[in-house]
C-alpha cells in the first residue's frame, strides 16, 4: 500500500471517529436533558455537558484502541478457526458496549436520597429491574405511565456489573446458541457480556469507582 493510501486510510479513520464522537455527544446530551426536564431535575446544563464529555471521550478512546481492533480480530479468528460468521454478534456487541457506557446513569431518575428517616428500599427484583430494563421504564415515563419505584441504589458498583453481566450472558445464549454447541458458538454467547462489561467498567473508571 502506497504512503498516500495509508495516509488517506488513517485520515478517513480519524474523521470517522470525530463524526462518531460528535453524533454520540449530541444524542446523549439531548437524551439526558430531555429526561431531566421530564423529572424536573435541577442538575445544571453545564454539569450534564461536562459529564457527557468525560464519558464519551473515555468511551471513544477505549473503542479506538481496544474494542475496534479486538472486534476485527474476533471476527477473523472465529471464521478462521471455527468456521463461524461472528459479524452479527460483533455488531450487537459494539452496540452493547456503547449502551453500557451510559447504563449506570439511566436509572438515576428512580433514585431517592437517603434520609435520616429509615424507609424500606425496593425488593431486589424491582431494584435491579430498574437497571436491566432501564430503556423500557424510561419509555414508560415518556408515555405518561407513572412508576413509583424509588431506590437508594446508585448502580455504580461491581455487584450491579455482575448482575448486568449475567443478564447479558442469558441474552447471548438465547440469541446465538447453536446446537450442538461448539467453541465457535460459545465465543458468540460470551461476546455480549464481555462487550457489556468493558463498557460498564469504562463508565465506572471515569467515575473513579476503581
Amino acid at each position: 500500500m502506497e504512503e498516500s493510501s495509508v495516509k488517506r486510510f488513517f485520515n478517513a479513520l480519524r474523521n470517522m471517529l470525530i463524526g462518531l464522537y460528535n453524533a454520540i455527544f449530541g444524542f446523549v446530551l439531548h437524551f439526558f436533558m430531555s429526561i431531566n426536564r421530564k423529572v424536573k431535575s435541577k442538575l445544571p446544563v453545564w454539569r450534564m455537558e461536562e459529564e457527557t464529555t468525560e464519558h464519551i471521550h473515555s468511551m471513544i478512546k477505549v473503542f479506538k484502541w481496544a474494542i475496534l481492533p479486538l472486534s476485527l480480530l474476533y471476527v477473523f479468528a472465529d471464521f478462521y478457526f471455527f468456521g463461524e460468521n461472528a459479524f452479527d454478534s460483533m455488531f450487537w456487541g459494539v452496540l452493547v458496549f456503547f449502551y453500557s457506557n451510559f447504563l449506570p446513569d439511566l436509572p438515576s431518575i428512580f433514585r431517592r436520597k437517603k434520609s435520616s428517616v429509615e424507609t424500606e428500599d425496593l425488593p431486589l427484583y424491582k431494584k435491579y429491574a430498574l437497571l436491566l430494563f432501564a430503556p423500557l421504564l424510561i419509555w414508560f415515563l415518556f408515555s405518561g405511565i407513572q412508576l413509583k419505584w424509588k431506590t437508594t441504589e446508585t448502580f455504580h458498583d461491581f455487584k450491579s456489573l455482575t448482575i448486568y453481566g449475567t443478564f447479558l450472558l442469558m441474552m447471548g445464549f438465547f440469541a446465538f446458541v447453536n446446537f450442538p454447541i461448539n467453541v465457535g458458538s460459545i465465543t458468540e454467547i460470551l461476546s455480549l457480556p464481555l462487550y457489556g462489561a468493558v463498557g460498564y467498567l469504562t463508565h465506572l473508571k471515569v467515575d473513579k469507582i476503581w
